[in-house]
């Protein structure tokens, strides 16, 4: 990972939900249920990062019960889903809590994340991201996949 990361300034770390915290795999039972896993390194990285005083949202394209799972051990954390415009969500964050582009982290894996890749300072993406996300100039790249700890390193890097 290439980051000249001012740790000092950031105050809000914002991510995707697929294939960041999860690896973007969709599990279907034969009774219509579905399940996602994840990786308990990246839970314990939220509660790092709260613990340092930094905010954290969730910005998803999707609805999944798995991110009302995470809002239920973590309630201080803003969730967003069934999201089309992330720029505008992200916007508004930055509004509600007077910060500017300096003060983000944004992490995504696919195209619906690009534009607010391309607006922050500290743009990060998984491993296993989509080739476009991973060819953006500004990027930052984790080790690790999504799904298997990527939060977590990004988290490590910060605090």
């Amino acid at each position: 990972m290439n980051c000249s990361l001012k740790k000092e300034n950031i105050k809000l770390f914002v991510s995707d939900f697929d294939g960041v915290f999860t690896d973007g795999k969709l599990t279907v039972y034969s009774d219509g249920s579905t399940s996602k896993k994840l990786d308990y390194k990246d839970i314990m990285a939220i509660a790092n990062l709260l613990k340092a005083d930094i905010r954290v949202a969730v910005i998803s394209g999707e609805t999944s019960k798995a991110i009302d799972t995470l809002k239920e051990k973590f309630p201080s954390i803003e969730i967003f889903q069934n999201i089309r415009n992330k720029m505008e969500i992200l916007q508004s964050l930055l509004d509600k809590y007077g910060l500017s582009k300096e003060n983000v982290i944004y992490v995504g894996d696919d195209i619906n994340d690009i534009k607010c890749l391309e607006f922050v300072s500290a743009a990060f993406t998984v491993n296993n991201a989509h080739k476009k996300v991973k060819e953006l100039k500004n990027i930052n790249i984790t080790i690790q996949n999504g799904g298997e700890g990527a939060i977590r390193e990004i988290a490590d890097l910060l605090i």
